[in-house]
């Protein structure tokens, strides 16, 4: 380590605190936030391409440790709501909530450490100049690791362009990590001086960069000139506002109290809110909606339970409308502690109950344990995480319109989601209970990613939350509708169901693919030319 220099750590650490900037901290971003991402991974690219204390390229050990350390301060703050929701929500004492968010940003920092290691592998086969082109392939290629290996794509690059309707055109084509790609090119555009170039066009790529900065910038300011989707149906968006984990204390309602609350809102939208409320985000449309969706939300329904078949039947009915209820599944017992399932029920219209949908990734030390043996220092409070996935993804049928569910963390997952047009679904429905993040960053991290589902697969998203963020998103990723955060209440809003499939929801991740396969081609074709190399050198 010492034989970096600690100018390199230091950029190394700038360039972790400029990613942060352009995600969300405590509330939505502001415009010129979103900036930053145009240039914050400049700093480490430049480090990753500095010499050592001995005047050589970094060695893969040396990149690695610097993008590791890089790494670990960004996704500690980043994700630093998971401190919050251990210790806050979870009632998980503070050391043992702080070593949780530890471990988890010195684990997820090794992704950072392989795309280090990868720069500097190919910097020791290539030019400069090389490696500066194929940042872009690395950085997508360890992107797609995330999300294969860990299972946590969380806040992707590409994300802080979610407002980008221009940008985010290549979304329905690549995913999101197509968007990632421009990102981290454009980061790396800054850094372009090819050694053959006259010396007057040596800052020619830096311009280039700036340019596309601000012709970026002034895109995202004119997206609020784009003509609305059409809508031809309405659904009722049910925010229950329940309180959760170690703050549900006082006053508890009984199931029957609740089912009876949330009917009424559900029958009469908008009930509760003020004067001023109505001004900022309208008044009730007061028409019929051919969907009811409530939130998933601590509410401990059980799909088995007769009493709650009957409200939400008798709900059905009254509304002649299709209902989505978050409930909970006993599906076996383990050593006398039960297997459970988080589900979506679904209702037709006539009341009857057709169906149900079993979340299918489960959220890390929310509903299971990840690597347990690993957190012995918090004892028992984790057992109690006992669901188990779902095995198959679940349709929903009302005459000839279907409806893809997906519950709160499964949102981060765009290759899987993508899978619910293919099924047919002309809308997503995405129920979420971001109680547990408080007023954190993560609400709003986690609705541009819900957004960004929209805009891959060219869907309606109709998102039911239990403390907000509860909207109606439309195929762009735009907020039509919402309503405020914290409160009981419920909103109708207009939709319109789609039925073309985009190209990422027919391949989905091609793209990744092709960047890991850029990334392993360049790797066998430096080994190869060391080779040769040294084979003439001998001989």
């Amino acid at each position: 380590m010492r034989s970096i220099p600690l100018r390199l750590w230091a950029l190394a650490i700038l360039s972790a605190f400029l990613q942060i900037l352009p995600f969300s901290i405590a509330g939505p971003v502001p415009l010129w936030r979103r900036a930053f991402c145009w240039f914050c991974l400049v700093p480490l690219f430049y480090a990753l391409l500095s010499c050592n204390r001995a005047g050589n390229p970094l060695r893969p050990y040396q990149a690695a440790l610097l993008a590791y350390f890089s790494g670990v301060v960004w996704y500690a703050g980043n994700c630093y709501w998971i401190y919050r929701t251990m210790h806050i929500y979870a009632s998980i004492p503070s050391i043992a909530s702080l070593g949780i968010l530890i471990l988890f940003a010195l684990y997820l920092g090794l992704y950072q450490a392989l795309f280090g290691a990868l720069v500097g592998i190919l910097r020791i086969r290539y030019a400069r100049t090389v490696v500066l082109l194929a940042v872009p392939f690395l950085w997508v290629a360890v992107e797609l690791a995330r999300a294969r290996i860990t299972g946590f794509p969380w806040d992707l690059l590409g994300y802080v362009q979610v407002d980008n309707l221009t940008l985010t055109r290549l979304a329905p084509w690549t995913g999101v990590m197509g968007i990632s790609f421009v990102i981290a090119a454009v980061n790396a555009l800054w850094l372009l001086r090819p050694a053959s170039m006259p010396l007057r066009a040596k800052f020619l790529h830096a311009g280039a960069a700036a340019l596309f900065v601000v012709l970026a910038t002034v895109a995202v300011a004119r997206n609020r000139s784009y003509v609305p989707e059409a809508t031809d149906s309405v659904a009722t968006l049910l925010q229950e506002n329940l309180s959760v984990g170690s703050e549900a204390t006082g006053h508890v309602e009984t199931r029957q109290q609740m089912l009876a609350s949330f009917s009424q809102l559900s029958l009469h939208p908008v009930i509760g809110l003020t004067p001023r409320d109505h001004e900022l985000y309208g008044t009730p449309l007061n028409e019929r909606s051919q969907i009811i969706i409530w939130p998933e939300a601590p509410t401990d329904f059980y799909d088995n339970d007769p009493i709650l078949r009957q409200a939400i039947s008798t709900l059905a009915q009254q509304a002649n409308a299709a209902v989505i209820v978050n409930d909970v599944t006993v599906a076996d017992y383990d050593h006398g502690h039960p297997s459970l399932y988080n589900s979506a029920s679904f209702f037709l219209p006539n009341g009857s109950y057709a169906g149900r949908y079993d979340k299918m990734h489960l959220v890390p030390f929310g509903e299971y344990t990840p690597y347990k043996p690993l957190f012995f220092f918090v004892g028992n409070l984790l057992d109690d995480l006992i669901f188990i996935p779902g095995t198959r993804r679940t349709v929903f049928t009302v005459g000839d319109k279907k409806y893809g569910t997906f519950i709160c963390y499964e949102s981060i997952f765009g290759d899987d989601l993508r899978r619910f047009p293919l099924q047919g679904a002309k809308v997503l429905v995405n129920i979420s209970d971001d109680g547990w993040y408080g007023d954190t960053s993560a609400p709003w991290e986690h609705l541009d990613m819900v957004r960004m589902r929209a805009i891959e697969n060219h869907r309606w998203v109709l998102r039911a939350t239990n403390t907000g963020i509860t909207a109606a998103i439309d195929p762009r990723g735009r907020i039509t509708e919402t309503i405020p955060r914290h409160i009981r209440t419920s909103v109708q809003v207009p939709f319109g169901y789609e039925s073309d499939i985009t190209f990422y929801s027919r391949y989905g991740d091609w793209f990744p693919w092709l960047c890991a396969l850029v990334t392993s081609l360049l790797l066998g074709f430096g080994l190869v030319r060391k080779r040769f190399t040294t084979q003439t050198q001998v001989n």
